[in-house]
């Protein structure tokens, strides 16, 4: 008789989430397993084909050269504006930043000690000229005269004392009338002799005269320098030109020295720029630069190289460089920055390639990666000019050529590689 066996029914609930959790289990070790052989996949096919590369071809270009730097803009000069004298600001008439002709009041002095030193002196004048006059249309004519009258009168005691001298000689006069004879000569000739010196005193070179002559030319002197000083008391604009700077008001007092304004003159506009010494070289007069102020970056200028500073700043270790501006733009101001790009060297449809396509351009051996049937090779080149963004091939390449851009040392010579889409 066959033994029976109980079957005991399964428990649903107890069974189904581990069947479950096993079958999630294994469905993620699948999907590693796919990812990971995918990886392998691609890896072995990049080690056998070799990497993606971007590339480019040796073609002819324009190469340009330039030098960059900074700069300001400038007048070639500046005119400092000042008082001669001391006194006291009553008017301005001008702001900072406006436009001046030459001739223009800049700044009233008080004029009131001025103008009566001018009154004092032109009194003194008159009265100078004055005493020149009388002497010479007075004292003069009468010295004149009183010279004849004494010389007529000498002329007198000189026949009266040689009739006198004559009678008493032949005992018709007696010795006190002679002796009065020649006391009336020698008054006369005395008198004579007076007469003839302030005469000629009073004419012109005359000792009075010269005196005269002089005190005019003192007091004159003296009215000029009154009439100069209340000039002095009004300040002029020397040049058209802008105020850039005003450092004065109504009620200061001012002193000779002192800088109260700036002017820069209309004229020639600079724009000056210190250049590392390092493109000392390279920089030359006449070369032509494009400028853009900082404040108008999109709106660019030609400027000129006009001077070369042959002093080296030592503490920055650069050059003043001086560019003439021929057409300065409207809105460039005094003290503007500007960026200046100086083009040193052009050369035309020249052989080139990419800077940064050339594996040490500056180095004793530059060269290049060639691809050529999948495979990179070392290429060695002379470079001839050396621009901004491209290196002209003097040798070693030819037009067409296929080059690796870019100088990533991962690739080394002789390796695969595979050419980017669209290359």
């Amino acid at each position: 008789m066959a033994a029976s066996k109980t079957i005991l029914p399964v428990d649903a609930g107890t069974v189904g989430p581990s069947w479950r959790r096993s079958t999630r289990r294994i469905g993620m070790w699948l999907l590693v397993l796919l990812a990971a052989g995918a990886a392998l996949a691609y890896a072995g096919r990049s080690f056998i084909l070799g990497p993606v590369v971007s590339t480019s071809i040796v073609q002819r270009q324009d190469i340009v050269l330039t030098v960059v730097a900074s700069g300001l803009v400038r007048t070639p000069y500046r005119i400092d504006v000042g008082s001669k004298i001391i006194g006291v600001v009553t008017d301005v008439p001008v702001e900072e930043g406006q436009t001046v002709a030459a001739g223009d009041l800049l700044i009233r002095l008080d004029d009131t000690q001025a103008r009566k030193a001018v009154e004092t002196a032109n009194a003194s004048v008159a009265q100078a000229r004055a005493k020149l006059d009388q002497l010479q249309h007075v004292a003069a004519p009468v010295a004149e005269e009183m010279r004849r009258q004494a010389e007529a009168n000498l002329v007198d005691a000189q026949a009266a004392y040689r009739r006198a001298s004559d009678l008493a000689r032949r005992g018709f006069e007696t010795g006190a009338a002679l002796d009065a004879a020649s006391r009336a000569l020698n008054i006369a000739l005395s008198q004579s002799r007076a007469a003839e010196i302030q005469a000629a005193s009073n004419k012109p070179g005359g000792r009075d005269f010269i005196v005269a002559q002089t005190l005019v030319t003192q007091t004159e002197a003296q009215r000029d320098a009154a009439e100069t000083a209340l000039e002095d008391s009004r300040i002029f604009a020397a040049r058209d030109g802008t105020l850039i700077a005003r450092d004065v008001e109504r009620g200061d007092t001012v002193q000779p020295g002192k800088v109260l304004m700036v002017l820069a003159p209309h004229g020639v506009t600079e724009i000056v720029a210190p250049i590392d010494e390092q493109n000392l070289g390279l920089i030359r007069i006449g070369e032509t630069a494009a400028v853009s102020a900082d404040a108008f970056p999109d709106l660019t200028f030609a400027a000129t190289v006009s001077y070369i500073n042959p002093a080296v700043q030592a503490q920055s270790g650069s050059v003043e460089v001086k560019l003439t501006v021929p057409d300065p733009p409207a809105h460039l101001r005094q003290d503007m920055t500007v960026s200046v790009e100086i083009e040193v060297a052009r050369k035309a449809a020249v052989l080139s390639v990419d800077v940064d396509d050339v594996h040490d351009p500056r180095g004793p051996d530059p060269y290049v990666l060639i691809v050529e049937s999948g495979k990179v090779r070392r290429q060695p080149v002379r470079i001839g000019l050396l621009g901004d963004t491209a290196a002209e091939i003097v040798d070693g390449l030819q037009p067409g050529t296929r080059i690796v851009s870019g100088t990533a040392p991962r690739i080394a010579d002789g390796h695969r590689v595979r050419i980017e889409s669209g290359a």
